[in-house]
């Protein structure tokens, strides 16, 4: 019996398919790339890169249209009031810091307590919610989240129309190998935003909020 079209294919596959273990180079560079600096930096090396490395991930961010702000530690629950505004409700991951909206006056709802929210909850009008990140890539002005408890669940940072991330100053790293290995389980489910939501037609017509939120506010807490 003649075989078929598919049975050809994968015969022609088999037949030059490699019979031992293929090394596929892992030699990615994980070196400062703000700066252009390779091997160790020294203490005030390492201070200046982290600087330039924040200054790339704002610039970035900036870019494609997200709102960052920086502030001190002490200064995150006034930062985030100021950033919210007059939005009625907030959603927030099971662990995310209670501090983080104690200067927020309006409504706080904690995903799964008691249950966890549905889609609609968090697609009402006038809900944000605020996150944290697992890393965020200066060069790509990327934020990486991995489903840790100051994030939660992927759909609370895909369903509400504003999303505000906290990033910390040593969450900030420069290429995409550097976030990678600072993931705590790569296996995991891993979200990743450059910006708000956005896409584009055929004529260039930028619209924003399609899928996922239209408003991405950044904190970037500095030392």
């Amino acid at each position: 019996m003649d075989r078929s079209a598919r049975d050809e294919i994968l015969a022609r596959i088999r037949a030059v398919r490699p019979d031992e273990p293929v090394s596929v180079p892992r030699e990615y560079r994980t070196g400062p790339v703000a700066g252009g600096t390779v091997g160790e930096p020294g203490e005030a090396e390492a201070a200046a890169l982290d600087g330039e490395l924040i200054e790339l991930l704002v610039d970035r961010l900036v870019d494609y249209r997200a709102t960052v702000r920086r502030c001190a530690p002490q200064d995150v629950p006034g930062a985030l009031a100021e950033l919210l505004g007059e939005v009625p409700t907030v959603v927030v991951p099971p662990g995310a810091p209670v501090r983080w909206l104690s200067a927020y006056l309006g409504r706080i709802r904690r995903d799964g307590d008691p249950e966890p929210l549905t889609v609609a909850d968090l697609d009402a009008p006038g809900v944000a919610v605020v996150t944290g990140c697992a890393v965020a890539i200066a060069q790509t002005g990327t934020l990486l989240l991995d489903g840790a408890p100051d994030q939660g669940r992927r759909l609370l940072s895909l369903v509400p129309d504003h999303h505000l991330c906290v990033v910390r100053a040593g969450q900030v790293v420069g290429g995409v190998p550097e976030a990678l290995a600072r993931l705590a389980d790569p296996t995991r489910p891993t979200t990743l935003v450059s910006g708000p939501s956005a896409t584009s037609d055929i004529e260039l017509d930028r619209v924003e909020g399609v899928h996922g939120p239209r408003r991405l506010d950044v904190l970037v807490v500095t030392d």
